[in-house]
């Protein structure tokens, strides 16, 4: 769940391909792509998702991804992950919402 206003991010998988619905409520989901091979490397991307746009969103491994809740109630998100959690070794790395090396800025910009 993520509140209306809140950041959530970054994070990223090395093995996990992430698959996210948000079921109520409206979220925008940001990636970042890092992956080496990848065409889109270094390209940032942004996706509403919601009740108002109900959409699949498949997030691979290597891909950052955050999210801030939109809207004027909380976002509940259901992922269904690839891989199993393992508590030991958890396949899970982040970093600050606002790091400077992500070109990418939460705040709302108008269009």
């Amino acid at each position: 769940m993520v509140y209306p206003g809140v950041v959530k991010g970054w994070h990223f998988h090395k093995r996990q391909t992430d698959h996210f619905v948000f079921v109520k409520g409206m979220a925008k989901v940001v990636l970042h792509d890092t992956r080496d091979s990848s065409p889109t490397r270094g390209e940032t991307n942004e996706y509403f998702m919601g009740e108002l746009n109900p959409i699949l969103l498949v997030i691979p491994p290597l891909v950052l991804h955050g999210m801030k809740g939109i809207g004027t109630e909380p976002a509940f998100l259901v992922n269904t992950p690839t891989e199993h959690y393992v508590y030991d070794e958890p396949d899970e790395f982040r970093l600050p919402a606002h790091d400077p090396g992500i070109p990418y800025d939460w705040g709302r910009s108008d269009g």
